[in-house]
């Protein structure tokens, strides 16, 4: 129902979707909601959503896509020389050693639009890369930050699925749940900055409101503030280097109100956690470990 409102809201020029089967769903879907075309240009499967990556006329893909399924698809619009904005942590995580080269071959850009990622690239902006000392990456705690280890044992879908500030899908809520999510970005931000794992810090911050920071080789911390809605990330990426106005119509604004309960943060419990300790023993591992942890975290969720 949602794709085929998009379609007759904003009348894409392509869509993709799983297989026939769904495609033939949606045209149903299109035909009781009232629609005579023109219709988009459809692919159908993995093949097809990597195809019409290479097609489409864009001049940024945005990749969106959950788990690995958005490694090929982004190497396909980069072979045909596209700047990509990351919104798939598992393409660096998984492809890291085959996109850095591909980059460099078709000499396009990777820009990082999930929000955390976003946030430390801000604040590097002007920051020369030798005068970096540290990134810090913030996690909200999930939903269960205010749970023991013996309640977890016994949660429910339902209960991981209901994130205290963001509104996502549900394999990235049950990773948020699980922090498998921030260990996955700390793999993500070490593909991506070249800063070593000694020096990527993750932390609790249950408001939200501090992204990300960095700290400078004189002790100063950088951080990158806002209200957490995935809109301000993807807003600075698609239209960097430039900063769009915004009229706050449908992205709030941070007010210094907002701050007055004041801002937290704690170190995370890797006994509670031990994911975090997991993804940072792969990534420091290096060769397929990321991408292994990667796939079997997809599938322990998909189990759950």
């Amino acid at each position: 129902d949602l794709l085929a409102d998009q379609i007759i809201q904003f009348s894409p020029a392509m869509v993709a979707v799983g297989d026939k089967k769904a495609l033939q769903a949606l045209k149903v879907d299109l035909r009781s909601k009232g629609f005579t075309g023109p219709h988009p240009k459809y692919f159908t499967g993995a093949s097809g959503l990597e195809q019409m990556a290479r097609e489409c006329p864009a001049d940024v893909v945005v990749t969106g896509i959950v788990g690995c399924a958005g490694l090929l698809p982004t190497v396909a619009a980069i072979e045909s020389g596209k700047d990509i904005a990351l919104a798939n942590k598992e393409t660096l995580i998984a492809g890291g050693p085959i996109i850095a080269p591909l980059l460099k071959k078709y000499g396009v850009k990777l820009l990082p639009a999930d929000s955390e990622h976003s946030a430390l690239w801000q604040c590097m902006q002007g920051c020369p890369p030798d005068s970096i000392r540290s990134l810090i990456i913030t996690a909200s705690g999930g939903a269960f930050r205010d749970w023991t280890k013996e309640q977890m044992e016994k949660a429910t879908v339902e209960d991981a699925l209901k994130h205290p500030n963001w509104s996502m899908g549900a394999k990235i809520t049950v990773d948020s749940a699980t922090l498998m999510n921030k260990g996955l970005e700390v793999i993500e931000a070490h593909n991506l900055f070249g800063i070593p794992y000694d020096d990527i810090r993750a932390v609790i911050h249950p408001q939200s409101i501090v992204h990300s920071a960095i700290e400078l080789e004189d002790t100063s911390v950088i951080a990158q503030m806002g209200v957490p809605d995935m809109k301000l990330p993807l807003l600075y990426t698609l239209a960097y280097p430039q900063r769009l106005h915004h009229d706050g119509s449908s992205l709030e604004r941070l007010t210094l109100k907002q701050l007055t309960g004041g801002l937290t943060f704690k170190e995370i419990d890797t006994e509670k956690y031990p994911c975090v300790s997991l993804a940072y023993r792969a990534g420091r591992r290096g060769g397929t470990a990321p991408a292994i942890l990667s796939a079997a975290n997809e599938k322990a969720v998909e189990l759950f």
